[in-house]
């Protein structure tokens, strides 16, 4: 009973993190974009609303801390692991900022586009980093995706640059984009050979606290060493090129934002740590595809003929991803049921030799 609970318990925590994933993704996605069409203008401050909010993830923490008999908070970290979650965590920093630039300079969709190819490099890393085997379905997945993002750079419409960014802004934004797509895919796999070693959530959880904090401290030093601090003022006293005003600023750009970050890390986070680095990648470019719809629906976005090419081309890669999954995992429950069912028979017939042995002795009694 107590072993059902616990599988309940891990399916809730699972689906807890799907929803913190994909929430998050869309919305904080959303938010940035909604800062930047309103006349916001500072990359080092949604930059730092990436990941400054990370004292959140202490509640998690100080939850699982008072309701189990777990070890006090931080207490299991060593100097390699502390160092470790550092540098993933400036890693983590610089993902953050080309991920400002590429909003600042390319509507929702395109960008959510160009980030899909993530799956792509998340597979081939897989491969280097925790031997996750390639097939031709892998290959045909990274392939399509490939040539979304191939197409999105070589037949992007002037209708698609909108609040006057140039031909090389767009270009800046995309290849932003690009980098930050590749520095995500390294990101995953690199936190799965890490987790492998850890049995508690609670632990996962301790090293993203290091890892935010750490790319916030990247962050905070830019923004001071780029005069980002006197712009992210003169926009929160309304001053700024922001249009409406240092409520919406500090309560929607600042705080709902940085939550919405959170709860996408956190999502992110849990998801490799509860199953793959390879499953949060499909996780993603599914939230990605999503972001493509809500980027035409709420902000009008274009979607010509070479950006729905792209989409089909990043959907098919995706659909045959997941059916190749499926076909997989098919076969290995039927070669596992094919393997039950002989040893049965063997078992069966050894049986049956000791009950016709039994049967010869009792005669000759």
């Amino acid at each position: 009973m107590a072993k059902l609970s616990c599988r309940a318990s891990d399916r809730l925590l699972l689906a807890i993190n799907y929803a913190l994933l994909i929430g998050g993704s869309v919305s904080s996605t959303m938010l940035t974009r909604f800062y930047f069409i309103h006349g916001g203008s500072s990359r080092w401050l949604t930059t730092i609303v990436q990941s400054s909010a990370f004292p959140l993830l202490l509640i998690p923490i100080i939850i699982s801390t008072t309701t189990t008999t777990s070890t006090p908070i931080f207490s299991n970290f060593t100097p390699k692991l502390l160092l470790l979650c550092l540098a993933i965590g400036l890693l983590n920093g610089v993902n953050n900022l080309l991920i400002s630039w590429g909003i600042s300079y390319l509507p929702v969709s395109t960008s959510s586009l160009i980030l899909s190819s993530q799956l792509a490099f998340t597979l081939i890393l897989s491969a280097f980093l925790v031997h996750q085997p390639i097939t031709f379905v892998n290959l045909n997945c990274v392939i399509l995706l490939t040539l979304s993002s191939v197409l999105l750079a070589i037949g992007s419409e002037d209708g698609d640059r909108k609040n006057g960014i140039t031909k090389l802004q767009y270009f800046l934004g995309f290849m932003a984009t690009m980098g930050a797509a590749l520095l995500f895919a390294l990101y995953l796999p690199l936190v799965q050979l890490v987790y492998k070693r850890l049995s508690k959530y609670k632990m996962v959880m301790e090293m993203q606290v290091v890892m935010q904090g750490a790319a916030t401290g990247l962050a905070l030093v830019g923004m001071v060493a780029g005069g980002g601090v006197e712009e992210v003022r003169k926009e929160g006293k309304g001053e700024g090129g922001f249009e409406y005003g240092g409520g919406v600023y500090w309560g929607v750009v600042v705080v709902v934002t940085g939550v919405c970050w959170q709860m996408c890390f956190m999502g992110t986070a849990g998801l490799v740590f509860l199953t793959s680095s390879l499953n949060c990648g499909i996780c993603m470019t599914a939230t990605l595809v999503v972001n493509v719809v809500g980027g035409v629906v709420v902000f009008g976005d274009g979607f010509g003929g070479v950006k729905g090419v792209a989409c089909v081309l990043c959907l098919w890669g995706f659909c045959s991803y997941l059916y190749g999954e499926y076909r997989k995992k098919k076969k290995e429950e039927m070669e596992m049921e094919m393997e039950m069912e002989m040893v049965g028979r063997v078992n069966g017939s050894e049986s049956g030799d000791g009950g016709s042995q039994h049967g010869d002795d009792g005669g000759l009694i």
